[in-house]
Order: structure tokens, then sequence, then C-alpha cells
């Protein structure tokens, strides 16, 4: 038999390896994303034009550490500090945001969020203010939140879009420049690369409802959803394939929450910093524009996804935008009711977390109702049940 890669010649040999006509229900796999993934690709309907990034190369971002200021050119800041120049700070306290005046040679972003999730209201007076620092990016659209909340990729990106319109319906089309993404990104490595690339395109595309050609800024971290307090190497493997996915997925900026779940000590931060170190320079992945262009595999779902996140978009606003239905507690209720079924999968093995729910330590301690809330949109991590 040829071996050139034609589905014909795969199938032929998956059903002799597999001793099966019936392959196909054996290789596929359920998600619960709604995403049609095959077990084999050989072309992509739609092939897609390159995805650009706001920066030219990926900023890695440290939390700020005196021992740091030497070798590490973007800081996290939570507290004020003194004569930090030529330095790219993203500014992640609301009353140090509003002491700092930038001059000539710094770059500050705001990861400020000015929405309220629990009043459903934006925060006019803080948008104002931010809008008036001159700060590269003033003001943060956050969905670490609700995929950390245990949201679904298209809901992440549908619920990013429709915060983009309510601030461009208060501030003007113009405040579209001036927005950064703040996005968690999970364990499901390729998922996660099509979700930044998939939201490069659906933002591109409510750019151009305004008139507009904008490319979204994206600072991505490292997910809370599936770490566990008890079992720290696994969560540095873990964060480290989520920074990869990030960076091949053409993050603008991304950043490592500390692998420690419970606790932080300058050891830890330190190592977490320097897992974006590693892959930056010994993979160079970060300097790549859109590394992951061309696969088939990652541009169909990134098709899919794009296309399930904006039909959401489409859904919110026509039944009132995302604060009234906040107000009507249909956003929280979408996001739990995906979050359970989430968590139910966790129990039941189907989805494997080494050391938690494969291999585990622990007993189920707590039940999916003790965790979740159907009325509010907060964080919860999977290994919680079992801690």
């Amino acid at each position: 038999m040829s071996n050139t890669a034609t589905l014909p010649n795969w199938e032929n040999l998956v059903k002799k390896q597999l001793k099966t006509e019936d392959i196909y229900l054996i290789l596929e796999k359920e998600n619960l994303e709604g995403i049609e993934v095959k077990p084999f690709y050989t072309e992509v309907k739609k092939p897609l034009v390159n995805l650009p990034r706001v920066e030219e190369s990926t900023h890695l971002v440290a939390r700020y550490h005196e021992s740091l200021e030497d070798e590490v050119f973007a800081f996290l800041l939570d507290q004020n500090v003194e004569n930090l120049t030529e330095k790219t700070i993203f500014v992640n306290n609301k009353e140090l945001a509003g002491h700092i005046t930038p001059q000539d040679e710094d770059q500050y972003f705001s990861l400020i969020d000015v929405f309220n999730e629990k009043k459903a209201t934006i925060d006019d007076q803080l948008a104002k203010e931010l809008l008036a620092k001159g700060f590269k990016r003033s003001i943060c659209v956050d969905i670490s939140l609700h995929q950390n909340a245990g949201a679904a990729i298209y809901q992440q990106l549908g619920v990013a879009l429709a915060k983009t319109k309510e601030l461009a319906e208060v501030y003007g089309a113009e405040v579209l420049n001036k927005l950064i993404f703040r996005i968690a990104v999970g364990g499901n490595y390729f998922f996660e690369m099509a979700k930044l690339r998939a939201f490069k395109m659906v933002f591109n595309q409510l750019s151009k409802e305004y008139g507009l050609d904008e490319v979204p800024y994206i600072f991505a971290e490292t997910s809370l959803r599936n770490k566990a307090v008890s079992d720290n190497e696994n969560n540095l493997i873990r964060s480290t394939l989520e920074l990869a996915s990030a960076m091949i997925g053409g993050a603008d900026a991304v950043f490592t929450n500390n692998y420690l779940v419970d606790r932080s000590t300058d050891n830890s931060e330190e190592i977490s910093f320097k897992q974006q170190i590693v892959l930056a320079y010994e993979s160079i992945i970060n300097v790549f524009e859109d590394a992951a262009n061309g696969s088939y595999y990652i541009e169909d779902i990134t098709q899919q996804i794009a296309d399930k996140s904006w039909a959401l978009f489409v859904e919110i606003e026509e039944a009132g935008g995302y604060l009234e239905l906040l107000k009507q507690g249909v956003i929280q209720k979408k996001i739990y009711d995906h979050a359970i079924e989430e968590q139910q999968w966790i129990e039941e093995g189907k989805i494997k977390l080494i050391g938690v729910n494969l291999y585990p330590k622990l007993e189920v301690k707590k039940s999916i109702s003790d965790l979740y809330n159907e009325k509010e949109i907060k964080a919860v991590r999977w290994a919680e049940m079992f801690e």
C-alpha cells in the first residue's frame, strides 16, 4: 500500500490496526465545547489569513520583585514602585492606576476591569479616569474570571465581544484600540491556541462593524481552574503547556499565575516566571506572529470556535446586551450550566487530571452543589471537590 497521506489509505491502515470496520466509533472524542474534531485531516475548508498581533514579540510578564529589575522588561504591578523606567508595566491595582502618570519612555497598560459583574454595571467614573491617563491600553476587558468560573471557550469569547460592545456604545468606537483583553488559558492545548486565534477573528469582525480594522491586545495568563493544592509538580507542567498555547496562539503578553495554589514564595514566583523564559529562549515561540497558521486541525477548530462565539454574541445582543442579561441572571446561568457539566466530567473521570481523579490521592469531599451557585460567576478549581 502507498504511504501517501490520503484519507482512504489512513482509514485502511487504522482498520487493520484496530481490527474493526467501524473505526470512527472508537476514534471520535466527545468534548463539552460542541466542536467537531475529526481523527484525520487532509485539508482545511477555508484557509485563514495570517492572524496578526499588536506586539512584535510576546511580553514575558513577571510579578514585580526588586531582584528581577535587571533581567525582566515587563512587570505586573500591585503596589507603587519608584523609578521603574524603560519597562512595560501592567497595572493590577485600581488605587495605583489613579496615582500613575506615565512618562514618555514608559509603557503602561491597565489591567483594571471597569465592569462590576455582581451589580451588572460599568464604573463610569473609573473608566473616564483611566481613559484620561494616557496609558498604552486604558481599559481591561477581563474574561479570565469567566474561564476560571467554568465558562465554555465560545462563551468566554462571546462575553468578551458583548462587553466590548457595551464599552463602544458608551465611550465610542475609538475605545476599541484602548482595550486590553485579560484571558485565562486552560489545559486543552490545541483548543486554547484556537481560542486566541478565533478571538482575533471575531474581534476584528466586530471592529469592522464600526468601520475599523482592529487587532485585539491579548494579555494571557495561566488558568487556576485545573490546578490542585497538593499537586505542585503537575501544576507546573500544566501551566507550562498553557503558556505554550498562549504564545503559539499569538498572545501579546503572557503571565504565569503561581503554581503553588494556596501560597506564594519568592522561589515559586521566580520559577513561575522562568517557565516563560525557558519557552521563549529555548523554543523561540514568542516571536512568531501566527505560529499555528496552516495547521489543518487548528485552522478547523479556530473557525468553529469563531462561528460559535459570534453566534452567542449575536444572541446576547438581540436579548438586550451583556449588562441586561447579567441583571436577569441569564449569563450566570449559562456559565453555571456549562461549569457543572464540566465538573461532572471531572467526577466521572471523563476529563483526566493526574493526581486528582486519575491516580487520586484524595476522595470526593464536596458536592457540585457545594461549589457552584447559578446566580454568581465565581472562580472554582476542579480539584476543590477533592480537597
